[in-house]
């Protein structure tokens, strides 16, 4: 199975690709949305690790831009900036939100969890309730 990684940030790409390729996994790391384009017709990625905040075009543009192309490949969208509004807005268009920083397991974990198409609710929920611990009002 083939993962493409679009992180600015070399460290995430690399450890993603020691990590998940220890797991078995093929790691395809780009720097760019523009980059991950170009690569992701020929690669023919099985999922897509996107960061959300990103120079230049954002992860939100890549997948808005995968969307418009017809590409189904399904997405975990992670972020250190774990607000509601940036869960839902990347819960919208992609398979599960992973917060950074994470740990090597939890990486592991929610690439299986998404190539498996295990449901995402739970995730979901427990990240919006990381941000937000208590309900309204506090």
């Amino acid at each position: 199975m083939k993962v493409l990684v679009v992180d600015d940030e070399g460290i995430v790409l690399e450890s993603c690709r020691k990590v998940l390729g220890a797991a078995g996994l093929d790691v395809i790391p780009v720097k760019s949305a523009d980059e991950a384009l170009l690569i992701i017709d020929k690669e023919r990625p099985d999922l897509l690790l996107i960061d959300l905040k990103m120079p230049g075009h954002d992860g939100l543009y890549l997948m808005k831009e995968l969307k418009n192309r017809h590409i189904k490949t399904p997405a975990i969208v992670m972020s250190g900036y774990s607000t509601e509004e940036t869960i839902l807005e990347a819960n919208a268009m992609a398979v599960r939100f992973l917060p950074k920083p994470f740990t090597p397991d939890e990486l592991v974990d929610t690439v299986r969890q998404a190539l498996k198409g295990d449901p995402m609710k739970q995730i979901k929920t427990m990240a919006i309730k990381e941000v937000n611990p208590c309900p309204s009002p506090c």
